[in-house]
């Protein structure tokens, strides 16, 4: 079966949930700006269609219960990338690993040695997994002035692993007149990145694929901003995720967590050394 016609077929599980929580719908007024500045009906999509994700993506706690507001959350990070698709199904996951903290290579929780890591999408025997930071998930909502979301950022990993071919290039924008104008662009902001030029974070300099889901975080998190800043990369994430987010009401919430503040992820490490370095 192509990668495209997956995209489009829906998963046939057993049903966790019938109806859509009033706890999840609190989660969601109070914690995320994304759903509060839809319309009634958009809200009312939002919710369906975050409703199918949970009833075909099991989500399991690892030294950590699983509440009401973390299954709300990851739900909304799965749904706010592909809201312009209402019948997206992610195919190349099964389940959600929550860890407490952040964690190592080894998958050490709270690890102070290596890197700290937030959240990853899994290759191999780990085929099908996400393992999230609960910290990072939370402060990735807390915080919509830092242009940083750990599970909006893994989530368009998966989407751009949906064709098999992690590139930095979505899906659905795999018409050839757009591509090659798309990877330019994308070498050319991790140049101006590499050279101290640019606001967009560091790590989206490590490759294309980290570069589209760095951008990703600031497309959703500050539209207008990137809009301002970069109005070539706003017009591409705006034709690739289908959404015109400049035009929204989004309510920024906290302040920037600044490079030498405590990481927000619980390491007890500086920002400068910790979360700011990776993803």
């Amino acid at each position: 079966m192509s990668w495209f016609r997956r995209l489009f077929q829906q998963k046939t599980k057993e049903a966790r949930y019938e109806n859509f929580k009033e706890s999840w719908r609190h989660t969601l007024v109070s914690k995320v700006s994304f759903y509060s500045a839809l319309s009634s009906d958009e809200k009312l999509r939002f919710e369906k269609t975050v409703l199918r994700f949970l009833n075909t993506t099991r989500i399991t706690g690892i030294k950590t219960e699983v509440t009401d507001d973390d299954i709300a959350l990851i739900g909304a990070s799965a749904i706010i990338p592909i809201f312009a698709f209402p019948n997206w199904e992610y195919h190349n996951l099964d389940e959600v690993l929550l860890y407490p903290a952040h964690f190592d290579f080894n998958h050490v929780i709270g690890s102070s040695k290596g890197t700290a890591i937030l959240g990853m999408v899994g290759y191999g025997y780990m085929e099908g997994k996400m393992v999230l930071s609960k910290k990072a998930l939370y402060h990735g909502f807390q915080n919509t002035t830092d242009k940083q979301n750990t599970a909006i950022h893994e989530f368009v990993h998966l989407i751009d692993k949906m064709d098999g071919a992690v590139d930095g290039v979505l899906v659905y924008l795999k018409d050839k007149s757009y591509v090659l104008p798309w990877l330019n662009l994308i070498d050319e902001k991790i140049k101006e990145i590499q050279e101290s030029e640019s606001d967009i974070r560091d790590y989206g300099a490590k490759n294309r694929s980290e570069f589209l889901a760095v951008v990703s975080e600031y497309f959703f998190e500050r539209p207008k901003l990137l809009k301002s800043k970069h109005p070539q990369l706003y017009a591409y994430m705006e034709r690739m995720f289908a959404q015109k987010l400049a035009d929204k009401k989004l309510v920024e919430k906290a302040k920037p967590v600044r490079h030498f503040d405590p990481c927000p992820c619980g390491s007890e490490k500086k920002f400068r050394e910790c979360c700011q370095k990776g993803s």
